[in-house]
């Protein structure tokens, strides 16, 4: 009974001291012959290995269940929907926190944007930041030859006299129709 007390405390626990100051000092009271030393230490030392297991699910990077995280968690790659594959928070530097414990089988978020978000705890998500939170900041420019490599090139076009400017864009040629109207003006003049 009072090792799964010591263990819920554990799990409630996040570091490694902590866990051995709160279960050490009760194993040593119960202790009276060396038998009982022997399987106390093998108790401790399972109790361990289970509270470095847990922690090890909790590092940076871990996928896992929305539902078995605590509260403040920063997570990233969230499922919309069980077994979906991520949708929301994987662009570069972005991050989500939960909110809320699970309650009725959803958990409350917060995205990069502010928005607040109900979630099925058992969508899977990853804990942490999404690397690179550098991305997309502008950097500065040292010359104007960097602003004009950055720039977009020349498109390619010709300069058009002005008949073709209204609904033609670029180099176009006259129609015939357009041409035996100009020749026959130009033979008119001359006669």
């Amino acid at each position: 009974m009072s090792a799964n007390v010591a263990l819920c405390r554990a799990r409630a626990s996040s570091s490694y001291s902590l866990f051995n100051s709160v279960v050490r000092p009760a194993f040593r009271s119960f202790s009276t012959g060396f038998a009982d030393v022997v399987q106390n230490k093998t108790l401790v030392a399972e109790m361990k290995e289970k509270m470095l297991h847990m922690d090890m699910n909790s590092m940076i990077g871990s996928s896992m269940p929305l539902g078995m995280m605590r509260i403040g968690t920063i997570i990233n790659n969230i499922e919309m929907n069980p077994k979906q594959g991520a949708k929301l928070v994987r662009a570069a530097g972005t991050n989500a926190k939960i909110l809320k414990e699970p309650s009725s089988g959803k958990c409350l978020i917060k995205l990069p944007s502010g928005d607040t978000r109900w979630i099925n705890s058992s969508c899977r998500v990853t804990i942490g930041e999404v690397s690179n939170p550098s991305h997309g900041v502008k950097k500065k420019l040292r010359k104007a030859g960097e602003r004009k490599s950055k720039s977009s090139g020349s498109r390619g076009r010709t300069s058009v006299t002005p008949w073709g400017k209204p609904c033609k864009g670029g180099y176009k040629s006259a129609s015939v129709k357009k041409k035996m109207k100009r020749l026959a003006a130009r033979e008119a003049k001359m006669m």
